[in-house]
């Protein structure tokens, strides 16, 4: 492993053909903000990225892949002309300002609402869960709501569901973006595969580890073969419960899709750990057994300061630290974090919905 004990967070890393300017990353973050009818991203998304281009690298917001992965009201898709041509405007303003931005293709599975499509959403297995999504209550305001029982996918269903991503990723390299990143953590789709507690399956994507993350896996290689292992990246989040979402065998899971995550030589992996949304830390044991079963760049995210991105950085654990909240509320974090500048505190109030207000108001730093 290769220790540098003077890197830094305002270093260049290189991702594939792509080197960043510093390793200080904008995580993805929902902010459901898109236009209706259609979830078309639009000026107001476009300015806020671009605020925000002085990150390393920005990683979009999860985008549905079709209109059956959508599981919040106002998030944006990748799966209609329209949204192509709204991510394209989006790209071009981040590019503008010299930066990069990846996609985040994303499918909720069951962490959605009936109300959506007028149909059940769909998961590994038909079983009752816990979770809550958000929705347009009847005044047009965001509304909480219990999430259903969802159906569980037929097998002939399955190759549509990995066209979908696959097509998502040719729609992401024509909207301009740099890199698509694949979102299988959190309690969504590609996790409810993956967990033991959520997939109940008796077919060749239920039971043991490898047959639980062959959806996962397939769906890594359609994005790969759709443009190109180094611009694919792929977020996990082994350990931690999300979304009424508890896998028992989750670091092992997390371990195997590592390696062979790894074995495909893909731009990076991106580690969502579990202690943001109050879950355990991470321990150095388990750090360095992921670091050994995949070589190639980490992107890590968590509950991160410049300090412990920095000693994480310098003991060759991770190659970058990805900022969620922290960015939400300072467009220009990287040179806080460079200088030791007080950081503006973000709204959670706004976090979700809306305008401008809580989005695109949080000032730059100005002495």
């Amino acid at each position: 492993m290769n220790h540098d004990h003077h890197l830094s967070l305002f270093e260049p890393l290189t991702l594939g053909p792509i080197t960043l300017a510093n390793r200080v990353v904008m995580a993805p973050l929902t902010r459901m903000r898109a236009d209706r009818p259609g979830d078309v991203p639009n000026a107001l998304m476009a300015e806020y990225y671009r605020q925000r281009a002085s990150a390393g690298l920005i990683i979009s917001e999860g985008t549905q892949i079709s209109p059956q992965g959508k599981g919040y009201m106002d998030t944006p898709g990748i799966h209609t002309d329209e949204q192509v041509a709204g991510w394209r405007r989006i790209t071009g303003a981040v590019h503008a300002e010299g930066a990069l931005i990846a996609a985040q293709l994303w499918h909720v599975g069951r962490v959605s609402h009936e109300s959506f499509t007028g149909e059940l959403p769909v998961s590994a297995s038909a079983g009752p869960y816990r979770n809550r999504t958000t929705v347009r209550g009847a005044d047009g305001s965001p509304t909480r709501v219990d999430c259903p029982i969802p159906r569980a996918l037929r097998l002939d269903e399955i190759p549509g569901i990995v066209g979908d991503y696959r097509r998502a990723a040719r729609n992401a390299r024509d909207a301009g973006f740099d890199f698509a990143e694949i979102h299988a953590a959190h309690g969504y789709l590609l996790q409810q595969f993956l967990a033991a507690d959520s997939n109940q399956r008796t077919d060749e994507y239920g039971g043991n580890l490898a047959n639980r993350a062959r959806l996962t896996l397939e769906v890594l290689d359609a994005v790969i073969e759709a443009w190109d292992a180094s611009r694919v990246a792929i977020r996990i989040s082994p350990i931690g419960a999300f979304n009424g979402l508890e896998d028992p065998e989750g670091a092992e899971m997390g371990l195997y899709l590592a390696e062979e995550i790894g074995r495909r030589r893909v731009a990076f992996l991106h580690l969502s750990e579990p202690d943001w949304a109050g879950g355990p830390v991470l321990d150095e044991d388990y750090r360095k057994q992921l670091r050994a079963a995949h070589p190639g760049p980490i992107v890590a995210a968590g509950n991160y300061t410049a300090e412990k991105a920095t000693s994480l950085l310098q003991a060759g654990l991770i190659d970058a630290a990805a900022f969620g909240r922290a960015f939400i509320a300072n467009p220009d974090l990287p040179r806080r974090l460079r200088e030791s500048l007080p950081l503006n505190a973000p709204d959670q109030a706004t976090f979700y919905g809306g305008g401008s207000a809580g989005y695109t108001d949080y000032p730059a730093w100005s002495a």
